[in-house]
């Protein structure tokens, strides 16, 4: 949850049983909220619970989720079609990868030199050509209801897998996430379990995380004397007020809020300054780059699910120059995570998955772009067992549909709930009693 969100803020973290009325409550909430050093970040550090019918997850994977937005052609990077007509082919050479055979375009060069170390799905069908459709779809595996608001993978990592540490069980990087079909967002879980988001720009020098980072010039006394005012409130209104469980909900989530701030593990972890130079120019001088390192520092430190998200793939005009903008930092600083995942001794803790909206069209279009694409697109997923070197399925002599082992987004999805420890028949409760099953379908076989 973003810190704007002041209102939902305090709504979520009401007890289940307290009144959904009460003045006295909210203005206390935004009292605290305006007082404890910028501490917003309450409502989205709600301690979690695990549910009865779901239980705990039985490993202990984290998932690094690389989200981009807009649609990024699979023909002019990972499915290239070179012998295929000038209207189809485009205007990228290919070259060889490390697996005989294989071949991506020329904007590919360090992940085709190491391919061995992640797998990608060639045959995925997307079955939406969609925007803000397909950030609900790939994210949750589920496509959108209009009775309902599926959670996206992430959100039901931070309900069923609670706090690792003092920092929020799931994180999103940059705020590339299409929300109008309600993507990305934790939907029938509430509020509490959305994504802690930080759009700050990880290469800038003055970078700091806000609603974290206390105020220029308050220490952590300072913090701590009003945490003891706010603590002389808190005994003030419970004399005056009949919602001893509401304070009681409050109270905990505030404690968490608190410990995150003043938690040593929460300056470490945003600390990127502490990288070698060498490490950081590895994963790139970009906000891709250094968001990706910025993920590897998070799940280092106890985040169970970040969200790296990235605009500006929706190329309808000029194709090929605006992949030329925007993939290099994308082939640099993945196979950079990879090689830093596994240096670190994590890349078998570590789910990596890169996903987005669907393919693009196989004919380029008058304006030297590609519109959207329904029918066929990529993923690549590496870490936790999932093999490198493997490219998995086909598409027809054109890039318009898969040939062989065709998957979709629920197989994807399901694969990833596999990685995580979550059952693929969980099932939760929704607010009006309703049994809502999370996921349908089954895992990529090839990837477990």
């Amino acid at each position: 949850m973003h810190s704007s969100s002041a209102a939902g803020i305090i709504s979520s973290v009401r007890s289940p049983n307290a009144p959904r009325s009460g003045a006295a409550l909210d203005r206390r909430g935004f009292l605290a909220l305006g007082s404890a050093a910028g501490l917003s970040v309450a409502g989205a550090l709600a301690p979690t619970r695990l549910l009865a019918n779901g239980g705990q997850a039985s490993s202990d994977i984290s998932c690094i989720f690389i989200w981009t937005q807009g649609g990024t052609s699979h023909h002019d990077t990972l499915d290239p079609k070179p012998q295929a007509s000038d209207g189809v082919r485009g205007p990228l050479a290919t070259i060889p990868t490390a697996i005989p055979g294989i071949h991506f375009t020329e904007l590919c060069g360090r992940m085709a030199r190491e391919l061995k170390r992640f797998s990608v799905l060639r045959s995925w069908n997307p079955r939406n050509a969609g925007h803000g459709v397909a950030d609900h779809w790939c994210m949750s595996g589920r496509n959108i209801n209009p009775s309902l608001v599926y959670p996206c993978v992430g959100s039901v990592v931070s309900h069923q897998r609670g706090f690792k540490s003092p920092l929020p069980p799931f994180v999103q990087l940059g705020a590339h996430v299409d929300r109008s079909s309600n993507g990305g967002l934790p939907g029938v879980l509430g509020l509490a379990h959305g994504p802690f988001e930080i759009h700050a720009d990880a290469n800038a020098d003055t970078f700091s995380v806000r609603d974290i980072t206390p105020p220029l010039n308050m220490d952590l006394s300072r913090i701590d004397r009003r945490r003891q005012i706010l603590a002389r409130i808190d005994q003030l209104q419970r004399g005056a007020d009949l919602q001893p469980s509401a304070f009681e909900a409050l109270d905990d989530h505030y404690k968490t809020a608190f410990t995150m701030i003043t938690a040593p593990e929460t300056k470490r972890a945003f600390d990127l300054g502490s990288e070698a130079p060498a490490l950081r120019d590895d994963y790139g001088r970009t906000q891709f780059g250094q968001r990706m390192l910025m993920a590897r520092r998070l799940v280092q430190s106890g985040v169970r699910f970040v969200t790296v998200s990235d605009p500006g793939w929706d190329h309808h005009t000029d194709c090929f120059n605006g992949l030329k903008g925007r993939m290099p930092a994308i082939d640099q600083a993945l196979p950079a995570l990879l090689i830093d995942l596994e240096r670190q001794g994590m890349l078998d803790t570590t789910l990596v998955v890169w996903m987005t909206d669907f393919g693009r069209t196989p004919k380029i279009n008058p304006a030297s772009g590609r519109d959207h694409w329904a029918s066929a697109g990529f993923v690549v997923m590496a870490g936790a067992g999932v093999p490198g070197g493997l490219v998995l399925g086909e598409t027809d002599a054109d890039g318009g549909v898969p040939k062989s082992h065709e998957y979709f987004t629920e197989n994807v999805v399901a694969t990833m709930y596999h990685k995580l420890g979550l059952p693929l028949d969980l099932t939760v409760m929704a607010s009006d009693g309703r049994p809502i099953r999370l996921i349908e379908g089954e895992a990529v076989r090839e990837w477990i």
